[in-house]
């Protein structure tokens, strides 16, 4: 979307579904457009929750309040009954309408109480204020550009790059950290004109104005209790784990897994089958033996009776290399983008959704 700092500047239809369309492989089922000078937002929607109902941009009752969301609100249920013992009234299933009545009641301290990855922006018709917010380690991306005119933001770089008045010029330190890290990390993007909002942060645009606030940081994990036997901090991990993996099986739409036959593939699958009669995993292979991981995939696969299913793929990446550009929009060098690639391509046939172990490491 984009909000003007000149409140009685309308914002181009055209350029909000300008900037849908530049990413309709994110949101392949529907799309939506709200134009209330000087703001207009856009969503492409991947339907997962209240298939028919959920449509975006979402109001509240009274529409003086818009939203568009990308991600998922793990807690959304348990916010919903407190919400509607407090008298609020709900017109979808949704866990998208829940943020508008969370932010009614709290205002930006709503976001400490999301359980989820989310990429979240808020219009208010009455303040004429946009309130941007992102999840706690930043799993969504939310890119933005402000200069004296207005604020231009987006779920990707090249989102942000359909408003021509944003610049394209390379942000020379920010290769020095793609050089070091292999990626550009937040609040750098590879422009100088983009930002990233950090992770656990929001931001409010108000008449020209930006202020970016952190609603969470990394808590300080140094043990503060007595020491506890192993077998409590099994129980505990175990606990968390499934909470986890349960939370992330709430879906109107068919789910599956990638495994890959290491740990945390094959753990978050294991979860899985505690919950469900039946689980769908989905493996890739190379024709390069080294790269090869299908027998270790099919181990797993074979121990915890899932239906599975593999791919095999050469590893010619000639073709593939500038699609990938194009969604990443800026400098990325973790090799495993690749495989994830074919993976999610060869998964998407069968399901909407699939669990993975990424992020284990960190």
């Amino acid at each position: 979307g984009k909000v003007f700092a000149d409140r009685e500047r309308p914002v181009a239809e055209d350029l909000v579904r300008r900037m849908c369309g530049a990413m309709t492989y994110r949101g392949p089922d529907d799309e939506g457009v709200y134009l209330d000078t000087p703001a207009g937002i856009g969503m492409r929607r991947l339907k997962i929750i209240d298939l028919a109902g959920g449509h975006q941009p979402m109001s509240n009752e009274d529409q003086s309040l818009w939203v568009v969301f990308n991600g998922e609100i793990y807690n959304y249920r348990r916010l919903r009954q407190d919400l509607e013992q407090r008298g609020h009234k709900f017109s979808t299933a949704s866990d998208t309408e829940v943020i508008l009545h969370l932010f009614e009641d709290h205002g930006t301290e709503c976001f400490e109480h999301l359980h989820g990855m989310f990429a979240i922006a808020l219009w208010d018709r009455r303040l004429k204020r946009l309130v941007l917010a992102r999840d706690r380690l930043g799993k969504k991306p939310l890119f933005y550009s402000q200069n004296d005119d207005g604020l231009t933001f987006g779920s990707e770089l090249n989102v942000v790059l359909q408003d021509e008045a944003v610049p394209i010029e390379i942000d020379e330190g920010a290769i020095d950290e793609y050089l070091s890290y292999l990626f550009v990390a937040q609040p750098r993007s590879a422009l100088r004109a983009v930002r990233k909002l950090p992770g656990g942060a929001f931001a409010v645009y108000q008449d020209g104005h930006l202020e970016v606030q952190s609603y969470w940081s990394v808590p300080d994990m140094r043990p503060r209790q007595p020491v506890r036997r192993v077998e409590q901090l099994e129980e505990e991990v175990d606990a968390l784990i499934a909470d986890a993996v349960r939370d992330r099986l709430v879906a109107d739409v068919p789910l599956g897994a990638f495994l890959s036959g290491g740990l945390d593939s094959s753990l978050v699958t294991a979860y899985m089958c505690r919950e469900a009669a039946e689980v769908r995993t989905f493996a890739i292979g190379f024709e390069e033996g080294s790269f090869n991981e299908l027998g270790y995939a099919r181990q797993v696969a074979e121990a915890l009776q899932t239906r599975h299913e593999e791919h095999t793929v050469t590893y010619d990446v000639r073709d593939l290399i500038p699609e990938l550009l194009d969604h990443f929009g800026e400098p990325f060098a973790d090799s495993s983008a690749i495989p994830a690639f074919h993976l999610a391509r060869m998964t998407r046939q069968d399901v909407t959704v699939a669990l993975s172990g990424d992020g284990g490491d960190e």
